[in-house]
C-alpha cells in the first residue's frame, strides 16, 4: 500500500542524476524508478531515500525521532572520508595516520614521529625533508654553505639503553563533536626525547544536517 502510494508509473526522473558526495553511491531509490545518492551513517531516510546497502546500512525507524541510516545488527560504526568502518575496525586513511573505530566515533595515532631536533654543534642546521619513496620525512643535517646534506641518524648517536619511560596522558579531545586532536608528552622514540605528540579524535559524530525534501 505504501508503493503504490509513493509510487508512481511510469517512472518520471530528472535527465541528469544528481551529483553525490564522496563515498555516497547512486542506487534506485525505494520504488526501484529513478537514481538517487545513497544515505550514508547517521543521515536521514525513508521509503524512498535508501540507505547505502553496499556498506551494510539499513533505514533504522526505532530512535522514535525520525529515521536514520544504521548498520543492520544495530552495531555502531564510524565514516571517514566518505567510507563506513564497523566498530572495533582498525584502518589507515593515510600512510601517516592508523586509526580505530570505536563507539561511533574514532582516534588516530601517527606513524611518523613529531620530534624536534635542536642545533647541535656536529649538527648546527637540522631540517626535516620528505624523502622519495617514504612516508614519513626525515631528519637532515644540512651543512652551512647548504651544499653537503648528511643523514641525522649517521652523526647523532642513539641515547644509551634503558631509556626511563615518560609521558603525560592524552589530553580530551579538542572538538565536542566532529574530529579534533589530542595532544600528550612522551619520551618514547629511538633518541629517547621528550616530543609532543598528536592523534586524532572524536568524541561524538556531529549532528546530521536535515535534509530537504525533494
Amino acid at each position: 500500500q505504501v508503493c503504490a502510494q509513493l509510487c508512481r508509473r511510469p517512472c518520471y526522473c530528472p535527465w541528469v542524476p544528481p551529483r553525490c558526495p564522496r563515498g555516497s553511491p547512486l542506487v534506485l531509490d525505494g520504488c526501484g524508478c529513478c537514481k538517487v545518492c545513497a544515505r550514508r551513517l547517521g543521515e536521514p531516510c525513508d521509503f524512498l531515500h535508501v540507505c547505502d546497502r553496499s556498506q551494510g546500512l539499513v533505514c533504522d525507524y526505532s530512535t522514535g525521532t525520525g529515521a536514520t541510516c544504521n548498520f543492520e545488527d544495530g552495531e555502531e560504526g564510524c565514516e571517514v572520508n566518505g567510507r563506513v568502518y564497523r566498530d572495533g575496525e582498525v584502518f589507515q586513511p593515510s600512510c601517516k595516520l592508523q586509526c580505530r573505530c570505536l563507539d561511533g566515533g574514532f582516534t588516530c595515532v601517527p606513524l611518523c614521529q613529531e620530534d624536534i631536533r635542536l642545533p647541535t654543534p656536529d649538527c648546527p642546521h637540522p631540517r626535516r625533508v620528505d624523502v622519495p619513496g617514504k612516508c614519513c620525512p626525515e631528519w637532515i643535517c644540512e651543512a652551512r654553505d647548504r651544499h653537503l646534506l648528511q643523514d641525522a641518524g649517521a652523526v647523532s648517536p642513539l641515547v644509551p639503553s634503558p631509556c626511563q619511560p615518560w609521558g603525560t596522558e592524552w589530553s580530551a579531545c579538542s572538538a565536542t563533536c566532529g574530529v579534533g586532536f589530542s595532544t600528550r608528552v612522551s619520551n618514547q622514540n629511538r633518541y629517547c626525547r621528550l616530543e609532543t605528540q598528536r592523534r586524532l579524535c572524536m568524541a561524538r559524530p556531529c549532528p546530521a544536517l536535515p535534509v530537504a525534501p525533494p
